[in-house]
């Protein structure tokens, strides 16, 4: 078995519009929005095995895996060791008043993160969010656009989490198709309090699940006291096969980072048709496992919504 703890690189980025929210709820305030479906004939599944160590396990194939869908098993269609696919990234950054005294630690640890992680086939985005959530950074690979953009953020209002993330995955992530040519990965630097969003914090997990992003979430929470808030971002995370971190120093928060680029570049990616195919409009549970070894752990999203028959969503 080969084990792998290699520091890797990913990022960069520029631009800048506001992504404001609409004067108006996206439906009447009495109606949620409608959750957005897949249409799925095939799923793609990106994942990591680790040891309970933490360390990468690269050395698997095909044969090691078993995969199930609401506990019904499934037939792989395509198996492959991804370790070079370009990235797609979205940063999140928090600038509302309740992290006003943290605020300089995230920027310094975001700007430390772009300097050692990039590459040149990656991209990446930068949203801010406080009362509304705003793009100071378009999908790019020029850091310089990324570090000024993020220096350039002030504090300030309320917090609209659930509005970023989904914003941040439905016009940023979801642009470069196919989406399995890419690995799309949003990391949030908050302290999870969400009070002004439109969508509620299942419509944006959902709009994360359908962009195949894996969400890495990083509290900006000092306290060593769990809150809501590190509930909350520790949810978006496990949901969708990432990482919740609660560093409390400077330099935790820079090993942090490295570690969510170094598990980007070793993952693994599978292809199953459902079996039965069902367009049912529900949430459909999948789980992935190492046969035989119950000492590895398998970090995937938890599974996905599949489109309803006749119906457009």
């Amino acid at each position: 078995m080969k084990l792998l703890v290699i520091p890797v690189a990913v990022l960069a980025l520029g631009a800048a519009m506001s992504f404001s929210r609409p004067q108006n709820p996206p439906q009447a305030p009495s109606q949620a929005p409608a959750p957005i479906r897949a249409e799925v004939t095939r799923v793609n599944m990106l994942f990591t095995v680790t040891d309970k160590h933490g360390r990468f396990v690269t050395d698997l194939g095909r044969d090691d895996f078993e995969v199930f869908e609401n506990k019904k098993p499934q037939t792989i269609l395509e198996f492959t060791s991804e370790t070079d696919l370009p990235l797609r990234l979205a940063i999140l950054i928090d600038t509302s008043n309740s992290i006003r005294d943290r605020f300089h630690f995230q920027q310094e640890a975001a700007t430390n993160f772009i300097n050692s992680v990039m590459r040149g086939q990656d991209k990446a985005t930068i949203v801010s969010f406080d009362t509304s959530a705003e793009l100071v950074a378009d999908l790019t690979n020029d850091t310089h656009k990324l570090e000024n953009a993020i220096r350039d953020l002030r504090p300030g209002g309320g917090t609209a989490l659930y509005d970023a993330i989904y914003f941040a995955c439905r016009d940023k992530l979801m642009q470069d198709q196919p989406l399995y040519k890419f690995r799309r990965a949003m990391v949030i630097l908050s302290d999870g309090e969400d009070n002004e969003s439109r969508y509620s914090r299942d419509q944006a997990l959902e709009m994360a699940q359908r962009a195949d992003t894996v969400i890495y979430t990083i509290s900006t929470n000092i306290s060593h006291i769990e809150t809501d808030g590190d509930k909350v971002m520790r949810y978006f995370a496990e949901q969708t096969g990432g990482v919740p971190f609660f560093p409390f120093e400077a330099k935790d928060l820079n090993q942090s980072f490295e570690n969510i680029a170094n598990e980007l570049r070793h993952q693994y990616n599978l292809f199953y048709r459902p079996d039965p195919l069902k367009n049912d409009g529900l949430y459909h549970t999948v789980q992935i496992k190492v046969k035989g070894r119950k000492d590895l752990i398998v970090r995937a999203r938890k599974g996905y919504y599949a489109r309803r028959e006749g119906s457009g969503a």
